[in-house]
């Protein structure tokens, strides 16, 4: 990505007014702009879901081992990972769902966050061990999974791969690494492979977990540890933070909206298992000044 797109803004920090249009979710994931609506999984009500500009919501299609990352085709055909069972699915029109991939002898761990490149070659983050188990941590690789179904492991070992995104240039792969405290950037060959890993940006007390990108090349990264969102310049400076009323943290966010300008935030009081019981999670948007871009 030419370097002219992470000459940073102006600075800006401090609580601002969201909107909130969504409430009452369990745990929300997987936020995607595709299509004139917001997409998103709620893992333990299994839905994937989806919300016009006019707040008309529709249940897309039910996950029962716990939908998160999606993404979407060429052709439209929308895309999601399946935690529990480390499995890809594809949504029929009809709301069904078939199987794409079968990722149990390649994932360390559930499967969780995914972009989906125009190829349609599907990149495929997972926890790399079972955290929710009581599980010692350990490094993974991204999962590619291509149009013809056939699966790769590609990239250097990451810690705990969540959040990706995709340059415009179609260069570059964007993931948060969340235990670790920082952002990479892997270059994209011409099949796909992930090559040279380095950082993007290292950020103290930040465990990124959602991530989205604008035409400025700065990155929007939803800290849940942090309460907030940064909006991030490769290299670490940041330009603006938006925080939230106390006790709710940011888990994932995207760019989308008429002109690609609203940037839609999920916020929750927490996360893991015990959420299943609750209905703490929201959507929340604010307006910002430049466009998302890419592939997210």
């Amino acid at each position: 990505m030419p370097e002219s797109l992470f000459q940073a803004m102006g600075q800006t920090t401090g609580q601002t007014t969201t909107h909130t249009i969504r409430s009452g979710l369990s745990f929300a994931e997987g936020a995607r702009w595709h299509d004139g609506r917001l997409w998103f999984s709620d893992l333990y009500t299994h839905q994937v879901e989806a919300i016009d500009l006019a707040g008309r919501a529709e249940i897309v299609a039910r996950v029962p081992q716990r939908p998160s990352g999606l993404g979407f085709m060429p052709d439209g055909t929308p895309l999601v990972v399946s935690m529990l069972d480390r499995c890809l699915l594809a949504i029929n029109p009809d709301g069904t769902t078939r199987l794409v991939a079968d990722l149990r002898d390649v994932a360390g761990g559930p499967c969780n966050d995914m972009v989906v490149d125009r190829h349609g070659r599907a990149y495929v983050g997972n926890f790399g061990y079972d955290k929710n188990n009581g599980e010692p941590p350990k490094l993974t690789r991204i999962i590619r999974v291509d149009p013809d179904g056939s699966i790769h492991q590609t990239g250097s070992a990451v810690s705990f791969p969540n959040g990706m995104v995709i340059t415009p240039d179609e260069r570059h792969l964007i993931v948060a690494e969340t235990f670790a405290h920082r952002v990479s950037m892997f270059d994209i060959d011409s099949k796909g492979d992930l090559l040279a890993h380095r950082f993007f940006a290292e950020i103290d007390g930040c465990n990124p977990d959602g991530i989205a990108l604008d035409a400025e090349g700065a990155i929007w990264i939803a800290d849940p540890a942090g309460k907030r969102v940064l909006r991030v310049f490769e290299g670490g400076r940041v330009a603006r933070e938006i925080t939230f009323e106390p006790g709710r943290g940011a888990y994932t966010c995207t760019l989308g909206g008429r002109e690609k300008r609203t940037l839609y935030i999920v916020t929750n009081t927490s996360s893991g298992p015990q959420m299943a019981g609750l209905r703490d999670g929201r959507i929340e948007t604010i307006e910002v000044d430049v466009p998302g871009a890419g592939w997210q």
